[in-house]
């Protein structure tokens, strides 16, 4: 299934397709006719640089499999619009829905790409209105765009993170509102909710969502489970992943595969009870 070396190397992805929907998933590829746990969540769910990323290890943990519908660098808005994603949640048993950010999705001030969603597509009048000083024609991702736009004035800026994370609660909550099955949320990340950027720019995934956000969130859904890398994550911040040499910063950024194995283990427990 994957080309694998002793130490760092290059790791191939099975992908797998699901009927309804353009999008290609991390395999292997799961009979939807029969019971199954759906997994929606960006990167991380799709376990970029991960040789086995939590969905699969969920199936050797269950009775019933997992289906991993990670898509990379997804927001709320890939993961509750695609027809397809909503064709195979309504018909699982469970849903395991892992917190992405508030930057990739569209809202008051900007839209991104329906599939892409960490691609800049177009300002609303009231961002250019805001920042009349800015050709937003520069910008093709969102990370580049609010990078810079946090640059030009702390005011301002917040501002626009305020929406973001206002718009983020709100649609997350109509979302797990929407599905009829229960949800668990799941918090993966290298970054405590309640941290503050510990990194030049704005900080680490998911951005902008904080403790008091997930507080509201959890209380809507089935249960929240929240893994964190050891402490010696810092020492060896990628240590048995799978990567190019140009993709280590990457996966820097990314959850290893203890922080894999933690969340399938934690999880397993509560799907099972």
């Amino acid at each position: 299934m994957s080309f694998l070396q002793k130490g760092h190397g290059p790791l191939e992805y099975e992908t797998v397709s699901y009927h309804g929907t353009a999008l290609r998933f991390r395999g292997p590829a799961v009979d939807l006719q029969g019971p199954y746990i759906a997994c929606l969540g960006g990167s991380e769910t799709y376990g970029r640089f991960i040789h086995t990323p939590f969905p699969a290890q969920l199936n050797d943990l269950l009775d019933v499999p997992a289906v991993n519908l990670g898509v990379m660098n997804a927001g709320l808005d890939v993961l509750s619009e695609d027809d397809g994603i909503k064709t195979i949640v309504r018909g699982a048993q469970a849903v395991v829905l892992q917190i992405t950010g508030a930057q990739n999705m569209t809202n008051r001030f900007y839209s991104v790409h329906p599939r892409r969603n960490d691609r800049f597509v177009k300002a609303a009048p009231i961002l250019r209105t805001i920042y009349r000083d800015v050709d937003f024609t520069e910008f093709h991702f969102t990370r580049h765009l609010l990078t810079h736009l946090s640059t030009l004035s702390r005011d301002r800026f917040a501002i626009l993170v305020e929406e973001l994370q206002q718009a983020w609660q709100a649609r997350l909550i109509s979302i797990i509102a929407g599905m009829n099955v229960p949800v668990h949320l799941l918090w993966m990340s290298n970054r405590a909710p309640a941290d503050t950027p510990d990194t030049p720019g704005l900080g680490r995934d998911p951005l902008f969502v904080t403790s008091a956000m997930l507080d509201v969130v959890a209380k809507e859904a089935a249960s929240f489970t929240q893994v964190l890398p050891p402490d010696t994550w810092r020492k060896a911040p990628t240590q048995g992943m799978f990567f190019a040499a140009r993709e280590e910063a990457a996966a820097r950024t990314m959850p290893g595969p203890e922080v894999h194995a933690k969340a399938a283990s934690l999880l397993s427990k509560i799907l099972q009870g």
